[in-house]
């Protein structure tokens, strides 16, 4: 689901905080731009319908609790949009190949891309990161694993919810290790 959020929500001007141009927003925008931080529809859609947000923690605090209310179905929806991180086309060839390798054995064995929080960890730990996540969840029984995507995606869904409204809508919100 890599996708980079337009640069303005309508009704943007300069100086408005997002969380204003995000309670404005029509729905249709405002859906889609949460469709890019969780690919839950019933998720975007309950955000939407509870709009406007007096400010930004009572939106995530909302995004927190859709997210606790995820469905199996609207769980793997979500799961199904996301698709693993890649590293810096920079990035030596050995660490493409090994995280390559551990995305498809983790693919192979859930079904699902891996998905990762990686707030509070710098940019040059995010492979070390990545590869030990996926190192120790590989080992999870498939619904234990569910348990620990769905807490990562909630994680990803919130960061990503954050930095849009921020007024950061320039980066790539949908990444799977952001």
């Amino acid at each position: 689901m890599p996708a980079t959020l337009s640069p303005q929500l309508p009704g943007q001007r300069g100086g408005e905080p997002g969380l204003e141009r995000f309670n404005t927003a029509a729905a249709d925008t405002a859906e889609a731009t949460l469709l890019a931080c969780c690919g839950s529809h019933r998720w975007a859609q309950r955000l939407v319908a509870h709009r406007p947000y007096p400010d930004v923690d009572a939106l995530l605090a909302a995004a927190d609790e859709a997210s606790y209310d995820l469905s199996q179905a609207d769980l793997s929806e979500a799961l199904a949009v996301e698709s693993s991180a890649g590293l810096h086309p920079g990035a030596p060839q050995a660490a493409h190949t090994a995280l390559a390798a551990a995305h498809a054995a983790y693919e192979s064995r859930f079904g699902h891309a891996f998905v990762i929080s990686l707030d509070g960890y710098r940019p040059e730990e995010y492979l070390d990161q990545v590869l030990a996540g996926i190192r120790a969840r590989l080992g999870h029984e498939p619904d234990e694993e569910r348990a620990v995507s769905a807490e990562q995606l909630r994680g990803l869904a919130r960061s990503r919810l954050a930095h849009v409204v921020a007024n950061h809508p320039e980066s790539d919100v949908a990444g799977a290790s952001r």
